[in-house]
This record gives C-alpha cells, sequence and structure tokens, in this order.
C-alpha cells in the first residue's frame, strides 16, 4: 500500500528497518518489510525476520502463568522461598499487573558490572533488599522484574526451562516455528545512530552524517520473561490467530489504573481505547529494538510493528496504520 511505504520511508533503504504486519478476521492484509535487518552483512528485513520483542514478550510470560493454572492468589515467596519475608504479601497476580511494588533490577546493577544478567541474577539482586516502592497491591509501577520472577515461576513449576516451556506449551501448538529465546534464525540485529561517518558523493568530499552503530545486547538482555523473546510477523499471524480464537481471554481484561492517560493494565496488556474503540496493546524497547502491537478485538483487527532501530514512535506508527482500516 502507497501510504504504507510513505509511512516507513524512513526505514527504507541501507538502514535498520521494520517489519509491518496487518490482520484482520484471521485475514492477512499487509505482510511487508522495509530496510535490513543485518546492515554488516547487507541482509535485508523479511517477513521472516526474527527481532527481539522487548517487552511484547510479557503477554507470552502472562500466558504461560494461565497456562499452568496455577492460583494467582498464591504468594510468590511459595516459589521463591529466597525473598525476603515482605514478598509473603506479593501475589502472581501483583507481578501480572505491575502492582507488586518491587524494586527495578536495573537500578541495583552494580556500575561496573559487564556481564549480563540472567533471571536468577535478577532473583539474587532482590533477595538482598527490605523494601518495596509501596505496599503490594495499592499502586501501579511498570516492573520487569515481575515479570522475571514470573518467568522463574513458569520454571520452578513446570520444571523445564522457560525456552523450552514456551517452544513446547505455546510456539509448536500455535504454528510459531522459528520464534524461540536467544538463539534463532534470520535474525535482525539491533542499531543506534552513532559517530559522524564522512559520506563522499560524487567523487567529492561528504558531508558529515550520523551512521548506524550496532547496538544489540546490554547487561541486561540476558534476563527472559521481561523481553527475551525473538519472533517475526509471520509467526505473529498464528499468535494473533490464537488470540481471537478466544485462548487466554482473561488475559486483557482490566486489572490496574496505569500511569498511562486512559489505559489500564491486564496480564501483559494494556487496555484502552482509540477512536471510541476497545484496545488492547503493548509496546516493546530495548537497546537496538522498538516494537508495538495494537488489537481491536471487537473489530478482530490487529497492527504489528517491529524495528531494529533504538529510535522512532512504533506503537503511534500502528495506531496510524489501523486507522487505514478501522471502519469510519
Amino acid at each position: 500500500m502507497n501510504q504504507i511505504d510513505a509511512l516507513m520511508r524512513e526505514y527504507s533503504g541501507n538502514v535498520p528497518g521494520a517489519s509491518v504486519l496487518v490482520v484482520r478476521d484471521g485475514n492477512v492484509l499487509v505482510r511487508q518489510s522495509f530496510g535490513m535487518a543485518n546492515l554488516e552483512e547487507h541482509i535485508a528485513a523479511a517477513p521472516d525476520t526474527n527481532y527481539r520483542l522487548a517487552s511484547l514478550t510479557k503477554q507470552f510470560t502472562a500466558a504461560s502463568i494461565l497456562l499452568l493454572g496455577i492460583p494467582l492468589d498464591d504468594s510468590i515467596r511459595k516459589y521463591l522461598p529466597s525473598l525476603p519475608p515482605y514478598a509473603d504479601a506479593i501475589t502472581i497476580r501483583h507481578l501480572l499487573t505491575h502492582a507488586s511494588g518491587l524494586l527495578a533490577y536495573e537500578d541495583l546493577i552494580p556500575a561496573d558490572r559487564t556481564q549480563q544478567l540472567t533471571d536468577t541474577d535478577v532473583l539474587d539482586l532482590l533477595a538482598k533488599t527490605n523494601t518495596t516502592y509501596f505496599p503490594p497491591g495499592t499502586q501501579y509501577r511498570y516492573s520487569n522484574t515481575g515479570y522475571v520472577f514470573l518467568s522463574l515461576i513458569v520454571e520452578r513449576v513446570s520444571g523445564q526451562r522457560f525456552a523450552d516451556f514456551l517452544r513446547e506449551k505455546i510456539f509448536i501448538p500455535a504454528g510459531m516455528n522459528h520464534s524461540g529465546i536467544s538463539t534463532v534464525t534470520h535474525r535482525a540485529y539491533g542499531y543506534s545512530r552513532g559517530g559522524q561517518a564522512i559520506l563522499p558523493a560524487q567523487g567529492q568530499a561528504g558531508s558529515p552524517v550520523l551512521h548506524w552503530v550496532r547496538t544489540d545486547q546490554s547487561v541486561t538482555s540476558a534476563t527472559l520473561g521481561d523481553g527475551g523473546i525473538y519472533t517475526s510477523i509471520d509467526d505473529l499471524v498464528h499468535w494473533i490467530a490464537w488470540l481471537d480464537s478466544g485462548r487466554f481471554d482473561q488475559a486483557p481484561v482490566p486489572a490496574t489504573k496505569t500511569d498511562r492517560p486512559g489505559m489500564q493494565y491486564g496480564f501483559g496488556w494494556f487496555i484502552g481505547e482509540h477512536r471510541g474503540r476497545r484496545m488492547v496493546s503493548h509496546f516493546g524497547e530495548t537497546i537496538g529494538f522498538r516494537n508495538a502491537i495494537v488489537r481491536f478485538p471487537d473489530q478482530r483487527l490487529a497492527v504489528v510493528v517491529l524495528t531494529n532501530r533504538n529510535e522512532g514512535v512504533p506503537e503511534g506508527t500502528a495506531l496510524r496504520i489501523a486507522d487505514m482500516f478501522l471502519p469510519p
């Protein structure tokens, strides 16, 4: 579509790219990629390119908890006994809805640490704390810590690695055969704008321009439940079909008022409205990647924008694309 081509123009060419998916009532209306997945090797982005989802992972982590069928009002200390006594009052439901008050693990990382944190490392950091931001259940504060703990709980209840649980219980049954954690094929690499480089033009001295630098990993890139999944728009077609079929309908149910105007949070989803229509959505940002998914369940419309650059507002782009397909 010319409108989408124009909207995605800045992602086209020899630059970090993007993939766009539009699905309505099970039919793929747009399946398009732009730019490059790997600048160094000149590999173009494609519909099967796997992007790091960042916080779009949270919908899969929440779904994993629901598949386990464990009581959501259990104390998390039942499953993570190394946590201090204050965790007795924190429930799985609090983790799902960002109402736990747990300290942000990102703020507890030693300044001189260079090795990537695992989920267990995050648990060890929190085991040394003695306070929360607020009494559990009394406020909302977006928490990557909470979703790291949820992936640990999945492992301890299921007896499987989180990656294996996802593959066996979600990815393979849904038909997401190329999705995974850490090791995937057709992988996009993340980039940020770096220092100035001189690019010659027509044999003459060029002018300084900002060039792209690979910024694919950071010290927090190895945690799982808060943002570790890689997938493609081709695989997300199958995930959206699962959601449209009624699986996990309890996930996008408002549970906690958020700090985003008009938005509440359920289990791995923001819930609000757009142009008077019910909308469930999520955004994801990590070093080198920014992504968004917006769904309009009543219209059975979903839009996904995945990008491998450390800038831009894919959520806004996804809404502009959705406006092209929503009824007036």
